[in-house]
């Protein structure tokens, strides 16, 4: 899969914007703050719907514009798909992004945040966790979404704390649907943590990490079945009622990365936790294409940065093979790629590498 012809109108710093990438590897090179990461982000709006940065959708029109709107073709091998999707404000004053989806459109997003998956706490490993599994089982992103609500109702019921045999009365609906979604989830989470292993343990080496990468699902209910589930609630609720939350369950989960058996948190150098955060989203390509029968669009937002030149090089060739790619760099001097078709972004403006004019303007 990969985006044909591509339009922007009052997108960010993008007043107006026609161009049509490569279907392989596009770089887009410029200063900073001149619309590299909005046009990443134009991209992910595009083919997901939302912003690959967390975004609002009242942000995402250029100052003063009364909506925004993304186009372009999605092509993929005889077949075409034109998608289209508007940023505007609803009736009731709130804004959103409307226009019908693509159900085998996918894309894998990398930042700087993403060190925060290697680094920082376990939220930010369980939504990376999250977002893959969704990648390659739809129905998944519905389903915690489920879980999320139940979670909620569970612990306002906790806060409330009703006493004797009504607290009982009160939890049981929330605990029994808290069990089944979690279930669910604990079961995906893992299927997707096996497959991200597979693929990290033979991309990082390949990328010139040395040592060698494991990940691991960390959760206190190990492999529960009900009975287990319903039994850790159970043990656990006289301090559930007294803090409030519900204290069991897939959302206190966390995945563990080592580097030779070491905690990439405690041992890992920012090199190195880079790099590992880099290859966990390249890894997710795999199993992606596998599941949707074609290769997801990757946007990658300076992810060169602080690597290494042999390593930046063995990521290019990596990417180069990878499918449709956009990579952005603020670096005057890359490694060479032949096979590589160059952007240059300045001002909001595109041009491509032998200086043709791209139309767009900010």
């Amino acid at each position: 899969m990969y985006i044909g012809a591509l339009e922007f109108a009052d997108f960010r710093s993008y007043r107006r914007l026609s161009f049509t990438p490569a279907p392989s590897l596009n770089i887009l090179s410029g200063p900073n703050a001149h619309g590299k990461s909005n046009l990443l982000e134009g991209l992910s709006v595009l083919l997901v719907g939302r912003s690959y940065r967390g975004a609002k959708p009242v942000d995402l029109p250029s100052w003063g514009a009364p909506r925004a709107v993304v186009a372009g073709e999605l092509r993929r091998l005889e077949a075409s798909r034109p998608l289209r999707r508007v940023v505007a404000a609803r009736e009731d004053g709130a804004w959103t992004v409307t226009g019908e989806g693509c159900a085998w459109a996918r894309a894998i997003p990398f930042s700087w945040t993403d060190l925060s998956i290697v680094a920082g706490g376990p939220l930010g490993r369980r939504n990376f966790l999250d977002g893959f599994v969704a990648k390659i089982y739809p129905a998944y992103a519905a389903t915690y979404q489920r879980y999320k609500q139940v979670l909620a109702r569970r612990n306002h019921v906790l806060q409330r704390r009703p006493a004797g045999a009504q607290l009982e009365h009160d939890l049981e609906p929330w605990s029994e649907q808290l069990v089944a979604l979690g279930l669910e989830i604990l079961t995906r989470r893992r299927q997707g943590t096996a497959a991200l292993r597979r693929e990290v343990a033979k991309l990082y080496a390949s990328l010139g990490g040395g040592g060698e990468v494991d990940l691991d699902y960390r959760s206190a209910l190990g492999e529960p079945a009900v009975a287990e589930f319903r039994a850790a609630l159970g043990r656990r609720l006289g301090e559930e009622v007294r803090r409030g939350q519900t204290l069991v369950g897939p959302h206190r989960d966390d995945l563990l990365l080592t580097l030779d058996s070491r905690d990439l948190r405690v041992f890992g150098s920012r090199g190195q936790q880079r790099l590992v955060a880099l290859t966990l989203r390249l890894a997710e390509a795999g199993p992606v294409e596998e599941a949707v029968g074609s290769p997801p669009v990757l946007l990658l937002d300076d992810a060169l940065s602080e690597l290494d030149p042999g390593v930046q090089g063995r990521v290019l060739d990596h990417v180069a093979r990878a499918g449709q790619v956009f990579l952005t760099s603020a670096e005057a001097a890359l490694p060479d790629m032949a096979a590589a078709r160059w952007w240059a972004v300045n001002g909001g403006a595109v041009t491509d590498s032998s200086i043709r004019a791209v139309r767009g303007a900010a």
